[in-house]
């Protein structure tokens, strides 16, 4: 069998007062439509990514409205996991040549996997390439129930061909697909059922839920960070697409006009992500022994408390990526009221009005000029922090989400019914 993640249990009704009422009865109404159906998702990991995040939040959201949800994590060697990490990177761009070793230990380990899927669910959701060739076993063994439904969470605009051609045939075999943007959807894919789905976060999760200052204080202390000097925080995995090495110049700029400017990096080393631990060494060399810049992970105790402290007390918040799927960070910073200067990218710029509560940037210079601007203009962000707390509380909450899902579920459930 596949490891079950066990998750809490959480309410809609505490959800009221911050998200709009018509959210709220949405998902209510889809819920009695489908009472009872048995929904389950599949990733590669329970922790260190957005999209273990979102689930910890969705699964138990669906059971609180009426859906016997579960949600499931696929095995994998090491082996397998470096795979499905080059595979990751050629979906967003970066070359790579698909070899027979890499696709036969990612068929193997799928084939395995198929294997070990049991049980009768009326959706399945699969998330992201790790564990997308599992359908295809299962319907070459006759064992294909339900409406599948491929997730994809990584922005596929220049998706390298040979790995975007090896794994568009298994992609094809399911009923629906679901992307962040509709410019995420390549060109030719067939499929009947395209949904376009921006992620959301959780307001009253450890990470966003509001703490009061005695707790960030003791936080800051712990890790030795001076509450009394400015803070800019990138939160995101050690990898080449948040670009760690570019953050780390961008402050350098800031810090010549802004002495005292501390940097913290955190990040969340994953299971499923060997590569992290090489980019956190070239982040560690890069840094030089800088003692105002920290480098902080799950491995030194950083939690979702931490990460919220970390947040709120910031200054702000950076998110320099290359390339990004969507950047729930980005949405994070800016329900704490924080102005973000992101990456010009992905899903960066649904969240980033440019000027209004944070600005887009395209290169390591641009992003140290406008960290100083921010810096030396405490009533601008503050401004910008207003502005950017009400787009994500209209636009990228959880109810909003799980109501985007389960009207998709509701037109696959209905066909499954018939």
């Amino acid at each position: 069998m596949l490891t079950s993640v066990p998750v809490g249990t959480k309410s809609l009704k505490n959800y009221e007062h911050i998200v709009d009422q018509e959210i709220i009865e949405k998902v209510r109404r889809l819920g009695k439509d489908m009472r009872g159906a048995k929904i389950l998702n599949i990733n590669s990991t329970p922790f260190g990514g957005g999209v273990a995040e979102l689930l910890y939040t969705l699964i138990p959201l669906m059971r609180d409205v009426g859906l016997d949800a579960d949600w499931q994590v696929i095995p994998g060697s090491e082996d397998f996991f470096t795979v499905t990490k080059l595979f990751h990177n050629a979906l967003q761009g970066m070359d790579l040549i698909a070899t027979p070793e890499m696709i036969e230990t990612y068929l193997r380990q799928n084939e395995t996997n198929a294997g070990l899927f049991t049980g009768d669910y009326d959706i399945i959701m699969v998330h992201d390439p790790q564990p997308a060739a599992m359908l295809a076993f299962l319907e070459e063994k006759g064992k294909r129930k339900g409406r599948w439904i491929w997730r994809c969470h990584i922005d596929l605009t220049t998706a390298r061909p040979s790995v975007w051609e090896f794994l568009r045939p298994y992609l094809e075999l399911y009923d629906a697909a679901v992307f962040t943007m509709s410019q995420y959807v390549k060109d030719g894919f067939n499929m009947d059922t395209i949904a376009i789905v921006p992620p959301t976060i959780d307001p009253l999760s450890a990470k966003n839920i509001n703490i009061d200052q005695p707790t960030i204080d003791s936080v800051l202390e712990r890790y030795n960070i001076d509450s009394n000097r400015p803070i800019a925080t990138q939160v995101s995995r050690f990898d080449p697409w948040k670009d760690p090495l570019g953050v780390i110049d961008a402050y350098r700029i800031a810090k010549k006009e802004v002495p005292d400017l501390q940097l913290l990096m955190v990040a969340s080393m994953a299971s499923d992500d060997p590569e992290g631990w090489h980019y956190y060494e070239k982040t560690s060399r890069h840094a030089d022994g800088d003692p105002d810049i920290h480098l902080l992970s799950n491995l030194e105790g950083v939690g979702n408390i931490e990460v919220n402290a970390f947040q709120r007390a910031s200054d702000v918040i950076v998110q320099k990526s290359t390339r990004e799927g969507f950047g729930l960070v980005v949405s994070e910073a800016l329900w704490k009221g924080k102005p973000v200067i992101g990456g010009d990218v992905g899903g960066i710029p649904l969240q980033v009005i440019n000027g209004r509560d944070g600005y887009l940037v395209s290169n390591v210079e641009e992003c140290g000029q406008k960290l100083t601007q921010i810096l030396k203009d405490p009533q601008m962000a503050k401004e910008m922090g207003r502005f950017g707390r009400e787009h994500v509380r209209k636009n990228f909450l959880s109810p909003r989400q799980l109501a985007d899902y389960m009207g998709l579920f509701n037109s696959l459930y209905a066909a499954v019914s018939r």
